[in-house]
């Protein structure tokens, strides 16, 4: 039996990536059809190993393409980090996370990654919410997890689409706000 879609996560990118960025009026389209929303932010699958700098930037072409689409403030932005990071990499994703989230008032920085990048950043309080892939994960799936991506590249619908499970609905749009846990 195929999962009912719930939730859509949609990339939040500017012009340039057009051929996977969110415009308006699918983020209008998806909500008008009853499925709860939230965005990732990804330029390049290891930007976040540029640290601060790469955070700075990534930020402020973030919260550009939110005000575009018209995502309301209190909702997460997830910052991808779609590599086999190494535990070497994991100041620099801390910076990178923090880099951003200064750069996104009024929003909720989360992050995308592997289980050690999703253990360490809550470890350290990098950021406030956690979507884990099962990729480079071992096996292992953390419990700071608040979405869990278990299976890629499945049609649906005539779309390529990678399924996902939800643990706390205040990551999407218009959701009440839950005080799940800190920062």
């Amino acid at each position: 039996m195929r999962p009912r879609a719930k939730f859509a996560v949609r990339y939040l990118v500017p012009p340039a990536y057009a051929w996977k960025r969110m415009l308006k009026s699918e983020a209008d389209a998806i909500q008008t059809a009853g499925l709860r929303l939230a965005s990732v932010f990804q330029l390049g699958a290891d930007r976040p190993k540029g640290g601060a700098a790469n955070g700075n930037a990534d930020g402020k072409a973030a919260l550009a393409e939110a005000k575009v689409i018209g995502q309301p403030t209190g909702s997460a932005i997830f910052m991808a980090v779609d590599y086999d990071a190494p535990a070497s990499d994991y100041d620099k994703i801390e910076a990178y996370l923090r880099a951003a989230q200064d750069e996104l008032p009024g929003y909720h920085v989360g992050v995308y990654g592997h289980y050690g990048v999703i253990e360490e950043m809550f470890r350290r309080g990098a950021c406030r919410y956690f979507w884990q892939t099962y990729a480079w994960s071992d096996g292992k799936k953390s419990s700071r997890a608040d979405l869990w991506q278990y299976k890629n590249n499945v049609t649906l619908a005539g779309h390529t689409v990678d399924y996902n499970e939800c643990y706390d609905d205040s990551i999407f749009w218009g959701s009440a706000s839950r005080e799940r846990r800190s920062p």
